[in-house]
């Protein structure tokens, strides 16, 4: 990648949590870290004064792929499966180093998972660990990050099997193995999950999940199955994407979301917005706002058709990368004029649209809508991002008035 394309490419990227990865001229990862900020902290590595081994590593760099995650617990998570993955030669000395903490999950019949340092140290005849994960670069994240996996699968902090239940237990955090609450089969499964999970396998671990929600639904332990329900919900509120994929009928993996939104009145001052989200979270870096410039009158369909061909055209002339997903405000109509506004530009990108009055889903594929519950995680993600869309669109609309009321 040149290096203005390079540049251009780091401005564009979001003030949100995530991990980052450098890559070079064959597309191998050369490095990877994970940022409160992924713009600040990738932007600091192509300033002066850097040490001779980054310097070293920002010569090769081509090319930056990132992932944005929920929070930086999330991100450090992500960054250590990412590392014991693909093994990037710039995070040697970040795996060797035992200094670290790590996840240890003990080999006992209910194994306890802990944050230890200094794991490949036990002496002989010491209890070895079922599993060791890591290391981390921040113990006070990976505790946070810790606790938010344990609200969805709860597990044991305790030596064995107490006389009674410890408070962990009382605050649902625990799933009382010591008072019988749940059989060592049972928990053996909440491990293979969250084992699942610390390795980055977060869309298997859902589908894993659905199938077990299903066989419990068969067999009428309703309970059981709300109960994997609730788990699966949780898992999809941090990473939504796969729901909607599912939902929608898209097999790409669904990344960068963009919604289109028009306002005006009577056809006056004329407006439309664009709003992106990446892997669930707003990219600010690329909302833009299009004043109206070809349409006169009330015409919504052919505003939005000149919104889609100024930001679609323009990608595809400097060439950036497309959304995976774009979502319109409207219903069928409003639906069938972006795709007309695609096929002109020759652009094939998974397009749907939304309607207010009853929140239901218009895709290409499906004659009637499609009509989620108001506490699916898809439903969700899709409202977030279309009323992000309408507010920035709605803002810029009231900005031209007062320019228009303070001109005259």
């Amino acid at each position: 990648m040149e290096k203005e394309k390079l540049i251009k490419k780091i401005k564009s990227l979001p003030l949100s949590p995530g991990v980052y990865m450098f890559k070079d001229k064959g597309g191998n990862i050369l490095y990877i870290g994970k940022a409160r900020y992924l713009k600040k902290r990738v932007s600091s590595y192509f300033r002066r004064f850097l040490n001779s081994k980054t310097q070293a590593l920002v010569a090769k760099i081509d090319d930056i792929d990132y992932i944005v995650t929920p929070s930086q617990g999330a991100a450090l998570i992500k960054e250590a499966a990412l590392i014991k993955e693909h093994l990037p030669p710039y995070n040697t000395a970040f795996r060797d180093d035992k200094s670290y903490p790590f996840i240890c999950l003990a080999k006992e019949e209910f194994p306890r998972i802990f944050i230890c340092r200094n794991p490949h140290k036990l002496k002989e005849g010491e209890r070895g660990y079922l599993r060791i994960f890591g290391p981390y670069t921040n113990a006070g994240l990976l505790r946070q990050a810790l606790g938010s996996l344990r609200a969805i699968f709860p597990f044991a902090s305790c030596r064995g099997k107490p006389k009674k239940p410890c408070l962990y237990y009382r605050i649902h955090l625990c799933p009382g193995h010591c008072i019988n609450q749940i059989s060592p089969d049972g928990y053996q499964e909440n491990i293979k999950d969250i084992i699942m999970f610390l390795e980055g396998r977060s869309d298997d671990l859902i589908s894993r999940l659905s199938g077990r929600m299903q066989e419990k639904a068969k067999a009428q332990a309703f309970e059981e199955a709300a109960k994997i329900r609730n788990q699966i919900k949780a898992l999809e509120s941090i990473m939504p994407s796969g729901a909607l994929e599912n939902i929608l009928g898209i097999k790409r993996k669904i990344r960068r979301i963009e919604a289109f939104d028009v306002s005006n009145i009577f056809g006056a001052e004329a407006a439309a917005s664009l709003v992106s989200f990446y892997d669930g979270g707003p990219d600010k870096n690329n909302y833009r706002r299009f004043r109206i410039k070809t349409v006169s009158g009330i015409d919504d369909y052919r505003m939005l058709r000149e919104a889609i061909q100024r930001r679609y055209q323009r990608l595809v002339r400097e060439n950036l990368p497309l959304p995976d997903l774009i979502v319109i405000d409207g219903g069928r109509g409003q639906l069938s004029e972006a795709k007309k506004e695609l096929d002109s530009l020759k652009i094939n990108i998974p397009l749907i649209s939304i309607a207010k009055e009853k929140e239901e889903i218009y895709t290409l594929n499906r004659k009637n809508p499609i009509r989620l519950k108001p506490d699916s995680p898809a439903l969700q993600v899709i409202q977030r991002v279309r009323d992000e869309a309408h507010r920035f669109a709605v803002s810029y609309h009231h900005v031209l008035r007062r320019k228009k009321i303070i001109g005259k």
